[in-house]
């Protein structure tokens, strides 16, 4: 079967589902969840698999059934073997999902390319349970098979799925703490509104543990009875595990293939409180500019909302929050909408709540049924709306929202139509060009691009050498100019970089934060390690004394995206904020993901984050997988970098230096699994074709190569091979750049310390003659094999002015 790939019809550009799959505490399918749901059955009971006597609580939204999707997968870096998703619940949960949904939408998906499919998973803790394995044999001095630690990140479950189900394309993960699902979705459909992919597998899982348990519990906000979300007599919340996945794709490709569609992503919007690290901004200002930005998108107005599968966490300050929200929003249509929240019936989900309530506002506009919020007994003056209560109730609607708002203040929202594509006509993505003009270097050759510009052009390593370990540190970061002594005690190194780096990249910009302009800047953060820091912190006395130790204080840092939340309250900027999580690719996905916003005109400008710190645990790790070791050329580092991203619309109207423009990007996986590169069919090379197609050039014009190259062998010998393949008809290769060999491998920071250092190059180079053009590709590789390459013009004085 030949398929139609035009991608120029209105229809290529809307996005359905084709297919849906949930594991929840009502059931391990949609159809069980469903059932549930609308029948207001409550599956927040008695926790079997935990030790549950130290808590507020017994009670969570336990998936008990048996969950065995029976599938393996090659895990190794050095080293492996076939591993069984039961290692892993969050793996079990997802995967299990995900083969519902790829059933339910039909043989017909074995036509597109596997190139052509990707994955996006959202998550708030991922893997907690492996790592914990690990981290508690570490604390002891015993080993620990390092196994577990490859079952922790976000983005080893995203590959490991990506691998299981063939997927070639893109394979993102992010975590945005209880917005990740929602995030995923939206982003799935952006890759595919993009040409990135024409399939997108999209969704989220998290899984019950004692970290999770213990954070909440110290935080106080768990209900010892099943949450009451907006009742007056609410108590806090109940958590849930779970998964759910979408199968997204291009509408005219679903018509084309007959498969069937369930639903339309209309649009959704993302904003950032700016408030506090847990509570929300108490009058909904966040979360109403997610929820307008998601309506504007979508093609709809506020009165065409009937129903809104809320956040509702049955906590005080969010349920009412989200009331005042939903009225700023939708204005005097709030008094006709419907809302309720799924979550007094399956617990918060977490970083799977969005994907499951998506799935649940779907059934709901196919049945044309509003489902309850269970458990509600009494009206809250605070929270004044409709929320169906206990019972559901028939519902003529067209569209539905879905909310989702997590700690450090990322707030999303999905706006979902029926599948006939009737609902609404989506607005048209914008067409900017964008800039780069501000940028920030954090690394262990100097905290000025300046000075790590010259370490690179005198070859000047910074790697240390300790037990057999190569190591680069960050040292003399002075953030004082930026911070408080008060506001350090509070933070983690992670986000102190964070603060810095951004604070840095806008003074390099000229870029003040106002009032007026704080809501078009948004932040987009990559990490590769994430808090850890932060969750040794709060682990080590909580496995070695118990629940009374666990810190309230420590606890919000131990989400991923908390450092992007500290980004907007000491910075200002309230714009989409996201989190990507996607390993030692980090960095250039957030720049990827940033360009979309800024190009499509969701921001005007975007500051593209990228930051690891390491901590003894972090090297000891990479040490007992086999990657640092002294046999190898490989090294470890920690950094930050900004980049502040434009749009050229907006920097010539402002008179802004212009560092230089991107032109396009690629994504490309490898598909085989964590540590396993293909040099045959190449991610790397099908990435950096796919980012010179996108910019509209002739692959002869690139000038220059700036390489993961790491001292990874197996990636290097692929990014290599690669070139070659790429470059094979030219008569003399681009210059190829490595500056990891003298900074060592930044983790998730690579890609954007390359993309800095191409763009520094080009102001130290002679001048070009008038009209010549140079052009960079960056590449960046996860050790899972997902790959990004950015494509980079270089941009003169005399094109600003015209």
């Amino acid at each position: 079967m030949t398929l139609n790939d035009d991608t120029s019809t209105e229809k290529s550009m809307r996005v359905v589902v084709t297919g849906m799959g949930a594991v929840t505490s009502l059931g391990t399918s949609v159809e069980a969840l469903w059932a549930g749901i609308k029948s207001g059955q409550v599956g927040i009971r008695p926790v079997q698999n935990l030790p549950m006597d130290s808590y507020l609580t017994s009670l969570g939204g336990e998936v008990q059934e048996k969950v065995a999707s029976g599938k393996t997968y090659p895990l190794c870096i050095t080293h492996g073997d076939l591993v069984s998703a039961a290692n892993e619940r969050v793996l079990e949960f997802a995967l299990q999902a995900g083969e519902e949904a790829c059933d339910a939408s039909g043989k017909s998906l074995q036509n597109i390319p596997a190139e052509r499919w990707g994955v996006v998973i959202g998550t708030c803790m991922g893997g907690l349970s492996s790592a914990s394995q690990w981290y508690k044999a570490y604390l002891d001095g015993v080993s620990a098979s390092p196994e577990c630690l490859l079952l922790f990140p976000p983005q080893s479950l995203a590959e490991i799925i990506g691998s299981v189900f063939g997927v070639k394309g893109p394979i993102i993960s992010l975590s945005t703490a209880c917005a990740a699902g929602a995030n995923a979705i939206g982003y799935a459909a952006d890759l595919i509104r993009s040409g990135q992919a024409d399939v997108v597998l999209a969704g989220g899982t998290d899984a019950l543990s004692d970290v999770t348990f213990a954070g909440f519990h110290a935080l106080e906000s768990l209900s010892p009875r099943p949450a009451a979300p907006y009742s007056r007599n609410r108590q806090g919340l109940s958590l849930g595990e779970g998964s759910g996945m979408l199968v997204l794709m291009r509408a005219d490709l679903a018509e084309q293939l007959g498969v069937p569609m369930l639903a339309e992503i209309l649009g959704y919007g993302l904003s950032a409180d700016g408030y506090h690290p847990t509570a929300p901004d108490p009058y909904g200002r966040g979360a109403k500019r997610a929820i307008q930005a998601a309506l504007k998108v979508s093609g709809v107005l506020a009165e065409q909302v009937q129903y809104v599968n809320g956040h509702g966490t049955g906590t005080a300050k969010n349920d009412s929050a989200e009331t005042k929200a939903i009225r700023l929003a939708l204005g005097a249509a709030a008094e006709q909408v419907k809302v309720s929240s799924s979550k007094s019936m399956i617990g918060h989900l977490l970083g799977a709540a969005g994907t499951v309530e998506s799935i649940i506002a779907i059934k709901a506009l196919q049945e044309q049924l509003a489902p309850p919020t269970a458990n509600y007994d009494s009206v809250d003056p605070e929270c004044d709306l409709d929320y169906v209560p206990n019972v559901s109730l028939p519902l003529p609607m067209n569209v539905a929202i879905s909310n989702n708002f997590a700690f450090g203040g990322n707030n999303a929202c999905l706006v979902l139509g029926k599948g006939d594509l009737s609902s609404a006509s989506p607005a048209t993505p914008g067409n900017e060009r964008v800039v780069v003009t501000g940028i920030s270097t954090l690394t262990s050759a100097g905290c000025t691009l300046d000075e790590v510009w010259e370490a690179f052009a005198k070859k000047q390593s910074s790697i240390q050498t300790k037990d057999g370990k190569r190591v680069a540190w960050v040292e003399n970061l002075d953030p004082s100019p930026f911070l408080t002594v008060r506001d350090r005690r509070r933070m983690d190194r992670l986000s102190i970089f964070s603060v810095v780096a951004t604070h840095l990249a806008l003074a390099n910009a000229a870029l003040e934060v106002t009032d007026e302009n704080r809501h078009d800047i948004g932040i987009l953060f990559g990490s590769g390690l994430g808090p850890m820091e932060s969750m040794e912190k709060f682990c080590k006395p909580l496995f070695s004394q118990g629940t009374a130790a666990a810190s309230p204080g420590v606890f919000p840092n131990t989400v991923f995206n908390a450092a992007a939340g500290q980004v907007a309250i000491h910075v200002g900027t309230l714009g989409p904020n996201s989190t990507v999580t996607t390993g030692h690719g980090a960095g250039a996905s957030a720049i990827c993901y940033g360009y979309d916003q800024v190009a499509n005109g969701l921001a005007t400008a975007m500051v593209c984050l990228a930051v690891d710190t390491l901590t003894d645990a972090v090297v000891q790790a990479y040490s007992d997988l086999g990657i640092l070791s002294p046999k190898s050329s490989f090294a470890l580092a920690e950094g930050g970098v900004a980049l502040l991203l434009e749009s050229l619309s907006s920097a010539r109207k402002r008179g802004a230096r212009i560092y230089g423009e991107i032109t396009g990007y690629g994504m490309a996986a490898d598909g085989h699994g964590i540590g396993n590169f293909d040099r045959h069919d190449s991610g790397v090379r099908r990435a950096m074709c796919r980012a010179v197609q996108h910019a509209g050039i002739d692959i002869q014009k690139v000038n220059a190569i700036w390489a993961n190259q790491s001292g990874f062998r197996p990636s290097d010998l692929a990014e290599t091979t690669a070139i070659h393949q790429v470059f094979q008809e030219s008569e003399t290769l681009p210059v190829i750049y490595t500056p990891k060999t003298l900074f060592g491998e930044p983790v998730g920071v690579g890609g954007a310390l390359n993309t800095a250092l191409a763009l520094k190059s080009w102001q130290c180079e002679q001048p070009s003659s008038p009209g010549e053009q140079k052009y960079a590709l960056i590449n960046s590789s996860t050790l899972g094999g997902t790959h990004f390459s950015l494509l980079l013009r270089s941009y003169q004085e005399e094109e600003i002015a015209l």
